[in-house]
């Protein structure tokens, strides 16, 4: 092997690094940082690009749109205005690396706690009670994951609510993979997607990412006992086929990435969750080598699936090569 051919490689990475790292993207910038180079949270570089993350871009042009109140849009309609109202814009601030102790940020967190939090279980609920908190009848999976993970990534996972929210997921997040004779009672008596014989696979995934938010040392055995069941349950699913036809792809859906996800997920996600956690197993070879195939000769990866027009601000172009995309496969890969 010639020494060009030995060193196009490593040139190839390093251009694209120095494209993530560019100061015009300063939420890739914050990732990039801490998850491909290994930079601290509380390090000189990363205090600087999450300062900018609050000065300019996506970040300053969602938290431009809040009202005084700490939401956005209609307040009652925070989740079901998808994907404007404040439980998106709260997740979509935590992904971005938006600075959790800035004043608009708390508000925000408050906000959706009062609203959505069932008071008698811990849960987020998709609608508010007449009298204050979340409708206990209402509480779902996936939003009680994307909510914990959110708010923990914010700063505040140590908040009593948030560690009754992460009780929740150890109550009653199930990781069932076609059972007979499923639980009864609440809440697993109402709407059959979320609570059937088969475990809503969006579910298990946001109430994962949500435990993978925990840090390590503050992960009790109740938190570790859950994560250790939901992981077995993705990796017998390959991580994004049929368990019970590991020829089928769930859904084909999760196979075009797409950044952000709301209450979706997709095959690079789901990756990226594993890969917080530690995962290493030869039953995620077949998803792995499917992000890295997607890989082009630029060495960066598009963006094929999007939101965009529904969300107050717009992140990245479909079909465009993606940052986003490209640094977080960067990090599932390695």
């Amino acid at each position: 092997m010639s020494d060009k051919s030995r060193d196009t490689p490593a040139r190839a990475d390093e251009a694209v690094l120095d494209w993530l790292l560019e100061d015009s993207d300063p939420s890739v910038r914050l990732y990039a940082l801490t998850r491909l180079l290994g930079k601290g949270e509380g390090s000189p570089e990363a205090t600087a690009a999450r300062k900018a993350v609050m000065r300019s871009g996506p970040v300053a042009e969602i938290l431009e749109l809040q009202s005084e109140g700490g939401f956005w849009g209609e307040g009652p309609d925070y989740y079901r205005a998808k994907y404007s109202g404040t439980s998106w814009q709260l997740l979509i601030l935590a992904e971005l690396g938006a600075d959790g102790s800035d004043p608009r940020v708390r508000s925000a967190c408050e906000y959706i706690l009062a609203r959505s939090q069932d008071a008698e279980s811990g849960g987020f609920s998709v609608d508010s009670s007449a009298g204050g908190g979340g409708r206990h009848g209402m509480v779902i999976p996936c939003l009680t994951g994307n909510m914990v993970s959110s708010l923990a990534r914010l700063g505040w996972g140590e908040d009593e609510r948030v560690a009754r929210a992460i009780d929740w997921i150890c109550d009653y997040q199930r990781a069932d993979d076609g059972i007979a004779d499923p639980p009864g009672g609440w809440p697993y008596d109402r709407m059959e997607g979320c609570y059937g014989r088969h475990s809503c696979f969006m579910g298990v995934v946001k109430s994962l990412k949500a435990l993978a938010a925990i840090p390590p040392e503050r992960r009790g055995k109740r938190v570790k006992a859950k994560i250790a069941e939901l992981v077995e349950f993705i990796l017998a699913h390959r991580v994004h086929k049929r368990s019970h036809d590991l020829a089928q792809v769930s859904r084909p859906g999760w196979l075009k990435l797409g950044f952000p996800l709301m209450y979706q997920t997709d095959v690079l996600e789901i990756l990226c969750v594993l890969a917080e956690l530690g995962v290493r197993d030869a039953r995620m070879s077949e998803a792995l080598a499917a992000v890295a195939s997607k890989r082009g000769a630029d060495g960066r990866w598009k963006l094929e699936s999007s939101f965009n027009g529904k969300t107050l601000v717009d992140i990245e172009r479909k079909g465009a090569a993606s940052k986003w995309i490209t640094a977080r496969a960067l990090y599932a890969l390695a």
